[in-house]
C-alpha cells in the first residue's frame, strides 16, 4: 500500500514538473531579475558584466518625479478605462444580437474574429493608413461630408484617441466570444418564466442576462484589463507615444527608457514595468474578493 501510495506521489508530481519549471522559467525568473534591474543602477557595461551597484528605490523615487509620469499615468487610465468600457459594451451587444441564431449568425462571428486573428502589426500598420492626414481613408470620408482633415496621428488632440479607437476593434472579438459563450449558459426557460410575469425585452435584460453574465463579465473585464494595460506594440508603430508624449502610456514609457534611447535606462524602465504589473496585480486581488464574497453570499 505504501509503495502505490509513493508511485502515485511521484506520478503526480511527474505531471506538475512541466508546469512548474515553465512557471519558474518564463514568470518568476522573469518577475525576479524585474524588480532586481529596477533596485539596481545598471549601464550596458554593468549589464553585461553584472557588476551594477545596489541603489533601493532611488529609480522608483526618479520616476515619481519625471515630468513624464503624470500624462503617462493619465493616458494609461484613459486609454484602459475607455477602451475596456467600448469593448464590452460593444462586445456584449453583439453578444445578445448573435444569440438569436438567426441564418448566417454564424458566419458573421466568424467575420467579426478576424480583428482578434490579425497579427497587430498589420491591424496598427493598417489602422495607422486609415488615419494618415494626408491620404487617410478616414479624411477621405470626412471631406465627403464636408468636413475638414483631422491630424489624428500627429496631433496632441487626437493621438491618443486614435490609438484607442484602434485598440477598441481589437478587443471588441474577444468580448463577443467570451460574452457570448455566457450567454449560452444561461438556460432559456428562465426567458420564458420571465415572459410569463410579464417581463418585455429591456426588462429580460437587466433582470435575468446582465445578473446571471456577471461572472462572465467579471473574468472578460479583468482579462481585458491585463491586456490592455501592457498594450505596447499598437501605439508604438502607430504613434511611437508622440507626438510630444500625447499618447505616452507606462508600457510605451518603459520601452523608451530601456530600449528607445542612445544611453538606456535599465533601472528606471523596469520600475515603470513593475507599476504595470502592481496595478494588474491589485485589480487581480479585488476580483478574487469580489468572488469570494459571492461565493458565500
Amino acid at each position: 500500500m505504501a509503495a502505490r501510495t509513493r508511485s502515485g506521489q511521484w506520478a503526480a508530481w511527474a505531471f506538475l514538473a512541466p508546469v512548474a519549471v515553465y512557471l519558474l522559467v518564463f514568470y518568476a525568473y522573469p518577475l525576479y531579475r524585474n524588480v532586481e534591474l529596477s533596485l539596481r543602477n545598471y549601464t550596458v557595461r554593468s549589464f553585461v558584466q553584472g557588476d551594477a551597484p545596489f541603489t533601493g528605490f532611488a529609480n522608483y523615487v526618479k520616476i515619481f518625479g519625471d515630468a513624464t509620469f503624470g500624462p503617462a499615468l493619465w493616458h494609461t487610465v484613459v486609454f484602459t478605462v475607455v477602451s475596456l468600457a467600448f469593448q464590452f459594451g460593444i462586445g456584449l451587444a453583439l453578444a445578445v444580437f448573435f444569440s438569436r441564431n438567426f441564418r448566417l449568425s454564424a458566419t458573421l462571428r466568424a467575420l467579426f474574429l478576424v480583428p482578434w486573428l490579425l497579427p497587430l502589426i498589420v491591424s496598427a500598420s493598417t489602422w495607422s493608413w486609415m488615419l494618415n492626414s494626408d491620404s487617410g481613408v478616414i479624411n477621405v470620408v470626412l471631406g465627403a461630408f464636408g468636413i475638414d482633415p483631422v491630424n489624428w496621428l500627429t496631433s496632441p488632440d487626437w493621438s491618443l484617441w486614435s490609438v484607442t479607437i484602434a485598440n477598441i476593434w481589437i478587443g471588441i472579438p474577444f468580448n463577443l466570444v467570451v460574452l457570448y459563450s455566457g450567454l449560452q449558459g444561461i438556460s432559456p426557460a428562465i426567458y420564458e418564466a420571465a415572459a410569463l410575469d410579464g417581463a418585455g425585452g429591456w426588462q429580460r435584460f437587466w433582470k435575468v442576462t446582465f445578473p446571471l453574465l456577471r461572472p462572465v463579465s467579471a473574468i472578460t473585464l479583468l482579462l481585458g484589463l491585463v491586456y490592455t494595460l501592457k498594450v505596447f506594440d499598437l501605439i508604438w508603430i502607430m504613434t511611437k507615444g508622440g507626438p510630444s508624449g500625447s499618447s505616452t502610456t507606462f508600457a510605451t514609457w518603459s520601452y523608451r527608457l530601456g530600449f528607445g534611447n542612445l544611453v538606456p535606462s535599465f533601472g528606471p524602465g523596469a520600475a515603470v514595468g513593475n507599476l504595470l504589473i502592481v496595478m494588474a496585480l491589485i485589480f487581480g486581488l479585488i476580483y478574487i474578493r469580489v468572488q469570494r464574497r459571492q461565493a458565500h453570499t
